[in-house]
């Protein structure tokens, strides 16, 4: 069964990021589901062990996380900004037990965030321990934390920025941090 794109339309009219960029941006996600599809499809006609079939194999990986990473990231915003509840259970608990402070989480993602490079920044939760941890990603399939589900994800890859920022990273970063869905975020840690 082929996936389907989700749609985000909802986030048009989002303040600081352009309908033309958000529409940009929907478009790039869609051709990583349209991929995923296809190269799953592509496999199923393949032989395993074959030149062809490893290269497939790994080009899913590269489609699928991109599809799912877009998702993650999409999903975690809005249009209109919701708090970050202060529960000690909850996961701003979690932010101050890993980090220190909340305030500590947020320069670090932060930083990540504007390190140079493409790629995305995620902060994950390892299942096991529940620790918080943000990562850097380059590549949709390089550098995740095994054992470790994303709970809020930021793309910074320049399409999710230029047409709006140019260079101007760190302006995209504070649009982004006043558009998270912290209800969503909360969701994904529970």
């Amino acid at each position: 069964m082929p996936y389907a794109p989700k749609d985000f339309t909802h986030l048009l009219g989002m303040e600081g990021m352009s309908d033309a960029l958000l529409s940009n941006h929907f478009t790039l996600y869609e051709g990583y589901v349209k991929n995923t599809n296809a190269v799953a499809e592509l496999l199923s006609s393949k032989e395993m062990g074959t030149p062809e079939y490893a290269e497939l194999k790994r080009r899913f990986g590269w489609e699928w996380n991109g599809m799912r990473l877009h998702e993650l990231y999409f999903g975690g915003l809005t249009r209109n900004s919701t708090p970050l509840v202060h529960d000690e259970s909850g996961v701003s608990g979690a932010l101050a037990q890993s980090f220190g402070s909340v305030e500590a989480w947020e320069k670090d993602f932060r930083a990540v965030g504007a390190m140079r490079g493409i790629g995305w920044v995620i902060l994950a939760k390892d299942v096991e321990s529940g620790k918080l941890f943000n990562v850097w990603i380059n590549e949709h399939d390089a550098g995740h934390l095994a054992g470790a589900v994303p709970i809020l994800v930021m793309d910074v890859f320049e399409h999710a920025f230029m047409l709006d920022y140019g260079l101007k990273r760190a302006d995209y970063i504070d649009t982004f941090f006043r558009s998270i869905d912290w209800s969503v975020v909360e969701r994904r840690f529970q």
